[in-house]
């Protein structure tokens, strides 16, 4: 039994972890210090060990020569590829959502999207961006697809640490919106190839000013 709760722990502290990457918490070449996540998440360091070395197994973290673990660096190369991946991937999700979704789904989905225009307006991008994760992943879990799901968690694990420079891109902020209206409007008309391709431009649209922010860093 003592062994089953610690695995649950190890798990908890894996799942956090990873959240943590898929929402931005970290940032983009952070070093993750065993101690003060272990404080941070109120557990002994144990778990937290064994979660960041599973995560640096899944190439979502990276350990250095020094042992020391970070949050990986993207090259401009390597995000092109993580890019064209989320559309392929992505999109297949909201496509087949797009016909299964309910309809108190597709209301809650319509207020995700009131609350980011909100968020917006407030000039609030902590609010943006976890309504932003919120108003995609409500899409994909309808997908009726779990392999799909746990994939696209694992691209937004790579690409997380990235998103929150958006909000500081002046010229995204005031379109940042207009692809999720689209797809809004697609999913609304259950038109699967239109929500496929609204999601491909809200990706590339994104992924072009953080590849600015790539080649400005390199």
């Amino acid at each position: 039994m003592l062994k089953l709760e610690h695995q649950t722990l190890n798990d908890r502290a894996y799942g956090a972890l990873k959240q943590e990457l898929i929402s931005g918490g970290f940032s983009p070449g952070q070093t993750l210090v065993i101690r003060k996540l272990a404080e941070t998440f109120g557990i002994s360091t144990t778990p937290i060990r064994e979660a960041l070395q599973r995560l640096v197994a899944e190439r979502l973290l990276e350990m250095q020569n020094n042992r020391s673990i970070i949050v990986p660096l993207l090259s401009e190369p390597a995000f092109e590829e993580l890019t064209r991946i989320r559309i392929a991937v992505e999109g297949l999700a909201g496509e087949m959502a797009a016909t299964r979704m309910s309809e108190s789904a597709l209301i809650d989905i319509q207020a995700a999207l009131a609350g980011m225009q909100r968020a917006i307006e407030a000039g609030d991008a902590r609010a943006y961006l976890a309504l932003n994760e919120a108003f995609h992943f409500a899409i994909y879990r309808h997908a009726g697809a779990p392999i799909l799901l746990n994939m696209i968690h694992d691209l937004w694990g790579r690409v997380g640490p990235y998103l929150k420079l958006l909000m500081k891109a002046d010229r995204y902020i005031p379109q940042s919106n207009d692809a999720h209206l689209r797809i809004v409007a697609a999913l609304e008309e259950r038109n699967g190839p239109a929500v496929q391709a609204c999601l491909a431009e809200d990706i590339a649209v994104a992924a072009a000013i953080l590849s600015e922010n790539l080649r400005a860093a390199h």
